[in-house]
């Protein structure tokens, strides 16, 4: 793909019912390229669902979702996540014991898991010094490489988060979707996880899929914004127009 107007992901007429809760109706969306395209809505509005029927954990009742130009409304979790689709969790969940180095590298390909290759040394220990200085680079892109020797368990929350879109970037992602990744995190700190994503979206070219519900420190990093409320798309358009939309000021202010 090589312009900014192409899409990245796109969605036609998603839907997902729950019983007789209709999670998602009827949602069309596009997350351009080199791009943060940010779907917001208050708790319960279907942002997570969306999220889980774009990334193969439920499948849609109708609708179709493209990745890439490719169809991927039918594919397992795994095979969209090597495809170079991948998401954050609202909660983290690194391995608490190993280091926050060892947890990128974690993330990273290498021969040394081959159970043939693994025996001899001299068949992976270049591709792992390559993967070390990897992963320091991206410990860099998120503000943890002074952490890198802490254990995960030892992490702060915004630190967390910050991890786990270290270890999304290091499976080579093409597009992140990141799933309230200021959720639970002290405000202060709130706006440096949302800086360092405009800085990875800048200077790594990548897209995101930004879910919140804090629209008021969220919103000014965002190129794009579609607002959900009840499953529904009730609006779209640029960052400075959502908060002069009548409709969403009663979501959100009622």
């Amino acid at each position: 793909m090589s312009g900014i107007n192409e899409s990245v992901l796109e969605t036609e007429s998603l839907t997902k019912s729950f019983g007789g809760l209709i999670a998602v109706n009827n949602v069309s969306l596009k997350v351009r390229e080199k791009t943060i395209t940010m779907l917001i809505g208050p708790n319960g509005a279907g942002k997570s669902t969306f999220v889980n029927l774009c990334t193969g954990v439920l499948k849609p009742d109708s609708g179709k979702i493209y990745f890439l130009g490719k169809d991927i409304t039918d594919w397992p979790p795994h095979k969209i996540y090597r495809e170079g689709f991948v998401r954050t969790f609202q909660i983290p969940s690194p391995f608490l014991k190993l280091t926050v180095l060892e947890n990128v590298l974690a993330a990273l390909k290498s021969s040394a898991e081959n159970p043939i290759k693994a025996p001899i040394r001299s068949l992976w220990i270049k591709e792992e010094e390559e993967n070390i200085k990897k992963a320091f680079k991206i410990l860099a892109k998120v503000g943890l490489e002074d952490v890198w020797d802490y254990e995960a368990l030892k992490l702060g929350g915004a630190q967390l988060k910050m991890l786990e879109i270290a270890r999304a970037l290091a499976t080579g992602a093409k597009l992140i979707a990141l799933d309230e990744p200021i959720g639970g995190v002290d405000p202060a700190y709130a706006g440096d996880i949302l800086g360092y994503v405009r800085n990875i979206k800048e200077t790594m070219g990548l897209s995101f899929l930004l879910i919140e519900h804090r629209i008021d420190i969220a919103l000014p990093f965002a190129d794009y914004v579609y607002v959900m409320d009840r499953g529904s798309v009730i609006f779209e358009g640029l960052p400075s127009e959502v908060e002069k939309n009548p409709r969403v000021i009663e979501v959100y202010l009622g």
